[in-house]
């Protein structure tokens, strides 16, 4: 394949596939995702983003990676891993991508800026979506801020490369640029799991957030946030995301050990993880902080729900096996993960099993919490 010659049927190709208005159509042509993407990435396979994709040894296959809709992993456990040795020579942490394509005209459209909006972005990355925001409002209304080093310079060569000159901030993206304030747009290029209220302030008041939301659960979420007259912000759950969570809300490991009560349940732990996105977010209301993770087991059916309250190391499993009358419970420290999850269930059930598209979340400088259909209705 010819990259110089086939970019632009590439770009178009891609624009067709994501579904691309004309004014994002015509910024992926300003700036072609190859540009900024390495040399070597790891792409999808099934077994997760576990195939090292090389362009020097394979050009094609290169190619047709960075213009097929797939994040692309550009940096293993901060820099200290070697992309090139593949997933399984490192510990396993994907700390930055260049986003899925799909994905990322999703948050774009969202954020919706008018002409001459200024915009901070939130994870410069490899500095593709910088690019795009660059191309559509002008570079000079573009901030972006990248905490790792590293990745901002390479991000910068990259941009200065497309002829592309924002404000490229080397910092902590929670505490967004408040000597740039305000902003029309913020656009957040990283899961968070508590959105700091950092960004509602320094964004104009009848401004918009959009950022993807990892609230502890297996999805995360996007959402996009207005921001009202009196500093808070509120918004909708509008789909689904898995991104990068910001470093510093990047959870620790868990500890699995200690003494633990044992129990059953007659509801298929599964139940918790395959029902519906509607009960996930109750989840994510009434247990807010607990992380959510499953395990399937290898051939015999069995899968394991695991439950962690890293405020209180507190801990639960619940296994599921094909054919059993009800399923054991494990529940470790002060707090009865399990009997709050399920809880929690039940309760989502007597609501009516509320879809993922009755939820919406306000932020203030309090915190944040979720609520149904309106926000005068907050979940607690």
């Amino acid at each position: 394949m010819n990259g110089a010659r086939d970019v632009g049927v590439l770009v178009d190709a891609l624009a067709d596939a994501v579904g691309a208005p004309a004014e994002w159509r015509a910024a992926m042509h300003r700036v072609p995702r190859h540009q900024f993407t390495p040399d070597v990435v790891l792409a999808d396979s099934e077994n997760g983003p576990d195939r090292v994709v090389d362009r020097g040894a394979d050009p094609d296959g290169w190619w047709q990676a960075v213009y097929s809709d797939i994040a692309l992993v550009t940096q293993l456990d901060r820099g200290a891993a070697d992309v090139a040795a593949g997933l399984a020579a490192s510990s396993g942490d994907c700390t930055s991508s260049c986003s899925q394509p799909s994905m990322v005209i999703a948050f774009l459209r969202q954020l919706d800026p008018y002409d001459r909006h200024r915009v901070l972005e939130i994870g410069t990355g490899t500095g593709w979506t910088a690019g795009l925001l660059s191309a559509r409002l002008g570079a000079e209304h573009v901030t972006s801020i990248e905490v790792d080093e590293q990745i901002a310079k390479t991000a910068a060569a990259n941009l200065r490369d497309a002829g592309l000159h924002p404000t490229l901030v080397v910092g902590d993206g929670a505490a967004g640029r408040p000597d740039a304030a305000p902003f029309d747009r913020v656009h957040v290029t990283c899961a968070v799991r508590d959105i700091p209220y950092t960004w509602v302030e320094q964004t104009r008041p009848g401004g918009i957030i959009a950022l993807p939301w990892s609230p502890g659960g297996v999805d995360g979420w996007q959402v996009r946030l207005h921001v009202q007259r009196d500093g808070t912000a509120l918004g909708r759950i509008t789909g689904t995301s898995n991104y990068m969570l910001l470093r510093a809300q990047r959870r620790r490991s868990w500890d699995w050990t200690g003494d633990a009560e044992e129990s059953a349940t007659r509801l298929d732990p599964r139940s918790l993880v395959w029902d519906s996105y509607g009960a996930d977010l109750a989840l994510a209301a009434l247990l807010p902080g607990v992380r959510l993770f499953e395990q399937p087991g290898p051939d015999d059916g069995q899968h394991t729900v695991w439950l962690a309250d890293p405020a209180t190391d507190s801990w639960a499993t619940a296994q599921f096996t094909p054919g059993a009358d009800a399923y054991p419970i494990r529940q470790h420290g002060p707090r009865r993960l399990w009997d709050e999850a399920e809880d929690a269930y039940w309760r989502w059930q007597s609501w009516g099993r509320p879809a993922r598209d009755r939820y919406g979340i306000t932020v203030t400088p309090n915190g944040q919490h979720l609520w149904l259909d309106e926000p005068a209705n907050p979940l607690t």
